[in-house]
């Protein structure tokens, strides 16, 4: 069943795009295509790329990424870095829209907590509110600057795993 789904994704890829723009764009086709399948955001976290609909999905986004400098092995690595938090956000999403009566109970108590929280309040008070779509955007866009700074076009696999561990020991 997931691979019949997959076979109907087909990624829009303007080629104008830069690599994070482009891999923006391709992650949120990815979030929306999931949360129109329920279930599917599963098959792809547990089994991706099982099957041909797969292989032919991770051959575009490396083909994709190649055409804006990189080697086939980093477009692999760093389109899946991509699609894992794409991916992520989606189950997140998936599971919460399955237990939104539950849920929401629950979500305005501790929005109230909040709200009434001597050290919290007055901070959550003032910050804006957002829509789910947005708030994916923006850390995913987030994201998606740190993998690309991590890994720039041209630079080989190798080399973004050694700046990848620098950056973990650093901390």
């Amino acid at each position: 069943m997931g691979e019949s789904l997959l076979a109907e994704l087909d990624l829009h890829d303007d080629p104008a795009d830069g690599p994070v723009p482009h891999l923006l764009s391709t992650a949120l086709q990815l979030r929306a295509f999931l949360l129109r399948h329920p279930g599917l955001t599963s098959y792809v976290q547990t089994l991706f790329p099982r099957g041909e609909g797969g292989r032919r999905l991770l051959a575009a986004a490396a083909g994709s990424l190649a055409r804006r400098g990189y080697s086939t092995d980093a477009g692999i690595v760093l389109s899946a870095a991509v699609a894992a938090v794409a991916i992520g956000y989606a189950a997140t999403e998936e599971v919460q829209r399955e237990r939104a009566g539950e849920l929401d109970a629950q979500r305005r108590g501790a929005e109230e907590a909040l709200r009434a929280d001597a050290d919290l309040g007055e901070a959550h008070r003032a910050l804006p509110t957002i829509t789910p779509d947005e708030y994916v955007r923006l850390w995913l866009g987030a994201a998606i600057r740190g993998f690309v700074e991590a890994a720039p076009p041209g630079r080989p696999v190798d080399e973004i795993r050694a700046a990848l561990r620098a950056a973990g020991e650093g901390q």
